[in-house]
C-alpha cells in the first residue's frame, strides 16, 4: 500500500524539485491589507464601476468593493453540465473578455466564487512576479543557481548551474517544483503574493513555495502547527508566518518529507487540510488574474515576449476543440494536480481576434490520482467554450493527451494501475 501511495504521489505532484537557491531571496515588502482566503468565499459587495482604462505599462485593475476586494463574480449564464462525470467539489469560469476593458463580454460559470487549492496552477504567478523583478533590474535571466538539500522539493529537478530563464521554462513546461521554489524565494514571498494583492484578489493566496505547503500539511512545520490562525492572517502577519513555515520547510530533506507524505495520505488525509495550507483561489479570481496576466501585464516588450513564450509551453492547447478547429492564434496555460485535486487555467486568442479565459477546479475527487480526469475536465471546458464562442467544429474529435503523457510517465501510470488492481 505505502509503495503504491509513494508512486502515486510521484505522479501527482506534476514534477518537482531539488533546487536550492543560493540564499539570495529578495527583500519582501509589506503587502497591502487584504482579506484572508477562507474555505468558502465570503459575501462581497458589488462595485459600482470599473477603473479608467490603464496605460500600456500599467496593469488594468478593477475597482475594489467597499471591503477592498474584487467584487464577487457577476451574474452570468450557468455553465453546461459536464459532458462526462466529475466527482468532488467543482468550479468553472469561461469567458470571452473585452481586450480594452477586460470585462467579460459573455461568460458561463459554475461555483465561480468557491475557494479551491491551486496546486501547480499558481506557478504562472511566480513567472509574472519574476518578470516584474526583471523589468525592475533586480533579477537577471542569466543568474544561476545550484541544488541544495535546503531547497530540494519533490519530483524531478534542474541541473546545477541552471539560470533564471531555464528555471522559468522548467517551472511552466514541466511544472518543476524545485525550479519554482528557487524562483519564488529569489523573487521574495510577498512579491509573488503581490500579483494577487494588486488586483484585489482577497481569496487568492500565492505566498508559499511548494515544499512549504507539504511540510505544513504533514505536520513538519512547528510554525504552522503552533499557529492555527494561518488561514485568517493577512498583511505583515501572514508574511512573517509564511517565512517561518518556509524556513521549517528548508530544514527538511525531500526524502524525509516524502515518507511523511506517504504516511499522511495513507492514514490521516483530510481534504480540509488542503484549504488550510495550499495556495488558493476561486475560478473567477484566477480567471481575473489570467486575464490581466496576458492582456495587461504591465511588462516591458522584452519581458512580455518572455512570458508569452514560456506560457505557450503550458498544457492545454492540444486539449481544446478550438485548436483542432484551426481557430487558435495564441495560447498560454497552466495546470496542476495533487491528491484528489486538479486545476487548469488558460488564455487563448482566436483567429478572428476574440480573447477567451478559462479556469477549472476540482477538489475532493473520488480518484486519488486525478491526472486521467484531464480529459473529463477539458470536455467540460470545451462545452463551456462552445456556449461562449459558438460551437467549435474540429475536423475530428481531439485525442486529448495527458500532461505527463511521455513513455516514462505512461510506464509509471501503468504500474500504478496494476498496483491499485491488486489492492484488497
Amino acid at each position: 500500500m505505502r509503495g503504491t501511495i509513494r508512486l502515486t504521489l510521484a505522479l501527482l505532484l506534476l514534477g518537482a524539485g531539488i533546487n536550492a537557491c543560493r540564499n539570495r531571496e529578495a527583500q519582501d515588502t509589506a503587502p497591502p491589507a487584504a482579506a484572508a482566503a477562507q474555505s468558502q468565499a465570503a459575501p462581497r459587495k458589488a462595485a459600482s464601476a470599473s477603473s479608467p482604462a490603464p496605460t500600456a505599462t500599467e496593469p488594468a485593475v478593477s475597482a475594489p468593493a467597499a471591503d477592498g476586494c474584487l467584487p464577487a463574480a457577476p451574474a452570468v449564464t450557468q455553465a453546461p453540465r459536464p459532458p462526462q462525470p466529475l466527482s468532488g467539489r467543482l468550479g468553472l469560469w469561461v469567458a470571452e473578455v473585452d481586450p480594452r476593458t477586460l470585462e467579460p463580454r459573455r461568460a458561463v460559470a459554475f461555483n465561480p466564487d468557491g475557494v479551491f487549492p491551486l496546486a501547480s496552477t499558481y506557478k504562472q504567478a511566480v513567472l509574472w512576479a519574476l518578470l516584474r523583478e526583471f523589468d525592475a533590474g533586480r533579477i537577471s535571466p542569466n543568474e544561476r543557481f545550484d541544488v541544495t538539500p535546503q531547497n530540494q522539493s519533490l519530483g524531478d529537478y534542474p541541473y546545477d548551474g541552471s539560470n533564471v530563464r531555464e528555471l522559468s521554462q522548467r517551472m511552466v513546461q514541466f511544472s518543476d517544483n524545485t525550479a519554482t521554489d528557487i524562483l519564488h524565494r529569489r523573487i521574495g514571498l510577498q512579491r509573488v503574493q503581490d500579483v494577487a494583492d494588486r488586483l484585489h484578489l482577497c481569496h487568492t493566496r500565492l505566498i508559499l513555495p511548494t515544499k512549504a505547503w507539504w511540510v505544513a500539511e504533514t505536520g513538519l512545520s512547528p510554525a504552522f502547527t503552533s499557529n492555527r490562525d494561518w488561514g485568517t492572517t493577512s498583511g505583515l502577519q501572514r508574511l512573517q508566518l509564511a517565512r517561518q513555515i518556509d524556513a521549517d520547510a528548508q530544514r527538511q530533506r525531500y526524502d524525509q518529507l516524502q515518507r511523511r507524505l506517504d504516511d499522511y495520505f495513507d492514514h490521516r488525509y483530510d481534504p480540509a487540510d488542503d484549504l488550510k495550507v495550499h495556495n488558493l483561489s476561486t475560478p473567477y479570481e484566477l480567471a481575473t488574474l489570467v486575464t490581466h496576466e496576458f492582456l495587461r501585464p504591465g511588462l516591458s516588450p522584452r519581458a512580455q515576449n518572455w512570458q508569452r513564450e514560456v506560457m505557450a509551453t503550458g498544457f492545454g492547447r492540444s486539449a481544446l476543440k478550438a485548436q483542432h478547429a484551426g481557430n487558435i492564434d495564441f495560447f498560454g496555460g497552466k495546470g496542476g494536480n495533487g491528491w484528489k485535486l486538479l486545476t487548469y487555467s488558460g488564455y487563448f486568442q482566436t483567429k478572428d481576434g476574440r480573447r477567451v479565459v478559462y479556469a477549472f477546479m476540482q477538489h475532493g475527487a473520488d480518484e486519488t490520482y486525478t491526472m486521467p480526469n484531464t480529459r473529463r475536465a477539458f470536455a467540460w471546458i470545451n462545452a463551456a467554450v462552445d456556449e461562449v464562442l459558438g460551437e467549435q467544429r474540429p475536423q475530428k474529435a481531439p485525442a486529448i493527451p495527458l500532461p505527463t503523457d511521455t513513455p516514462a510517465e505512461r510506464a509509471k501510470a501503468d504500474a500504478v494501475k496494476a498496483a491499485q488492481q491488486d489492492r484488497p
